[in-house]
């Protein structure tokens, strides 16, 4: 008996499959895809926008820049711990070649998205065709191989009947806990358009499961044999705990035992902040008593982190010369990582164990009380920090406290890239495990607007707080306007510094004085950027595109604009302006390269310190 079948174009039955498919985890069975952002043009028009216009059940939504709508994807996906996701199409050319930082963004912090760039002719009969790419060694090659590095799967549908093995692979990908990222199915614009006759069946409901793993047995006694050997241990708390929704065991996981926690920015959110024994940001910008609990450490316990060169203070964090590693991670490359025993499985299920076998261990009454007593030792800190009272322009510091006073428990805080993000990380008081929403594994300038609009299409319940510098806000704030049309609600908080704050910074403990990190004129005699502010009006630029805009100068005007944004309706811009030299203190040392010889004096006292901080890293 022969098979039905249904025909369409390769286009109709990629939208047909992706709106069948489900996921399932804890028995709880919810739909994967929310949709697909897309800009058209030659090389998707006819093929995935003609599908998007004849199934209309499966939603669309308009972008203003191929990047962004990338961001905006991870920003969803993120949200919902990786159980749901969206769909980004665009043309070919510069089109297609605009996700591929967003697509670097998805794969290096885990989160999935799928992407359907338009491609070249696959008949080659009209060739070269406008914005191809021609190689005089190949030609199978188009610009979408730029994906390929940047994807956790990638493919070119040459043939409608790939599909049929092609859309289920990604979707394996895209519900994978530990392979998940970008996923890149590149559409020929010949073949979107192209008809074939599917089977019925490829088009049938299927759900996919998120098991949750458990470790070896083994392994799982040995590291409970450690941790019952270990008198000064910590918990990294990477976003792994978030994404697992373990928040609840490690919380009691940690009360239990007395070992004090320590949360990357992926991480920070995994434990309420008011927690005994949270010791805030680890790391590079981790508050004093994490960097000292770590350097002291003889075992930590790693849940759910990839142990960036930020949370390992460029492998000096540990100086214990027993200090020895546990780590709990669903992928089994970042498990084994500083020769770790590795619990490879589920956050969730492996501290659900740990829990049932840990029984009585306790670190000593001393130990207990002396990282409780760091913790509320740091929170008098941010105490002073948000109550600072700087003349204006004030500092930023007291903006984060103002915007994390008058939110709600419930509100959710977005940022991504220049100086908030350290901050931030030491300052911000989390109340829920969604409420700090920080991209760091790539920190792309520009996610800030685009993600704040992917939280609130996830979860429009929260107010969204995006929290931008102007250096951020000038690489990709067109957004603005997506959310105007979506009739998306954000409250974003735009902080002018008048250029690059961080990289500033930076460049001034590297000994090269903040150079080209500045917005000034040049100056015609010096020929530097040394010649005065640049007369840019930000806020205007916002208004421009359908925000209300709210200025604030003190601090007292601040949180009145804070409230009113609250009351708003619409998408909202709170601007104000800080002082960039009134920093908040306490970073560590960063391993980043100094000029080995320079005829300046301050370049060369930086390269002394590079040398004392190196001899303190540590190979595992």
């Amino acid at each position: 008996m022969a098979k039905k079948t249904q025909r369409l174009t390769v286009a109709q039955a990629t939208i047909l499959f992706l709106q069948n498919q489900y996921v399932e985890r804890d028995g709880k069975e919810q739909l994967f895809f929310g949709g697909c952002f897309g800009i058209f043009g030659h090389g998707n028009v006819a093929g995935i926008g003609q599908a998007l216009l004849q199934y209309p059940s499966f939603p669309y939504f308009q972008s203003r820049n191929e990047q962004a709508m990338v961001h905006t994807a991870i920003a969803y996906a993120k949200m919902k711990n990786r159980i749901g996701a969206l769909v980004c199409t665009t043309s070919i050319g510069p089109g297609a070649t605009n996700m591929v930082t967003g697509a670097a963004t998805a794969t290096i912090n885990r989160i999935p998205v799928l992407l359907l760039p338009g491609d070249i002719f696959a008949k080659r009969d009209v060739a070269p065709v406008l914005q191809q790419l021609e190689s005089t060694w190949s030609q199978d090659i188009s610009v979408n191989d730029c994906f390929k590095p940047v994807s956790r799967y990638w493919d070119r549908i040459n043939r409608p009947e790939q599909l049929i093995t092609a859309l289920p692979e990604a979707m394996r990908v895209l519900t994978s806990p530990t392979e998940t990222g970008a996923v890149t199915l590149c559409m020929p614009q010949d073949v979107q358009a192209e008809a074939f006759d599917f089977p019925v069946e490829f088009f049938a409901k299927r759900v996919w499961t998120i098991q949750r793993n458990r470790p070896d047995a083994r392994a799982l006694a040995t590291a409970l044999q450690t941790i019952k050997a270990a008198r000064k241990p910590i918990i990294i708390a990477g976003g792994g705990v978030l994404y697992s929704e373990a928040s609840k065991e490690l919380t009691e996981f940690i009360n239990r035992t007395g070992i004090p926690v320590m949360e990357t920015f992926a991480g920070k959110g995994a434990v309420h902040y008011a927690e005994p024994l949270n010791l805030g940001a680890a790391g590079v910008t981790g508050t004093p008593g994490a960097i000292a609990a770590a350097a002291e450490a003889d075992l930590v316990i790693g849940i759910g982190t990839r142990y960036s060169d930020f949370t390992t203070i460029s492998e000096s964090a540990f100086q214990n010369p027993n200090v020895r590693f546990i780590n709990i991670n669903v992928t089994e490359f970042d498990a084994f990582k500083h020769a770790a025993i590795p619990l490879v499985g589920d956050a969730k299920a492996i501290l659900q164990e740990l829990l049932q076998s840990i029984r009585r261990y306790k670190v000593s009454d001393a130990y207990r009380a002396k990282q409780e007593r760091e913790a509320r030792k740091w929170d008098k800190v941010v105490n002073t920090v948000y109550k600072l009272n700087h003349p204006v322009p004030i500092s930023q510091g007291e903006v984060i406290g103002a915007v994390n006073t008058l939110s709600n428990d419930k509100d959710v805080m977005v940022c991504a890239a220049g100086s908030l993000p350290g901050d931030l990380h030491k300052l911000w008081r989390t109340r829920n495990p969604k409420g700090f929403h920080l991209e760091y594994g790539y920190s792309c300038m520009g996610y800030e607007i685009a993600g704040g609009l992917g939280i609130k299409m996830a979860d429009p319940s929260r107010e969204v707080y995006v929290m931008v510098g102007d250096g951020s806000y000038l690489m990709m704030s067109q957004e603005i306007i997506t959310a105007v049309q979506e009739q998306m609600k954000l409250i974003i908080v735009l902080i002018n510094n008048n250029g690059y704050a961080s990289i500033g910074g930076l460049s001034e403990s590297l000994g090269t004085k903040g150079f080209g990190t500045r917005y000034e004129f040049r100056n015609k005699k010096t020929g530097q950027l040394d010649g005065g502010i640049l007369p840019v009006d930000l806020a205007a630029n916002a208004a421009s595109m359908g925000a209300t805009v709210i200025k604030a100068q003190t601090r007292k005007e601040l949180e009145a604009a804070l409230v009113q944004a609250k009351k708003n309706k619409n998408t909202t811009v709170v601007y104000i302006e800080t002082d960039r030299e009134q920093r908040v203190g306490g970073y560590a040392w960063w391993e980043v390269p100094v000029a080995e010889v320079s005829t300046h004096a301050s370049v060369k006292s930086a390269y002394d310190k590079l040398k004392k901080n190196k001899a303190k890293q540590r190979i595992y």
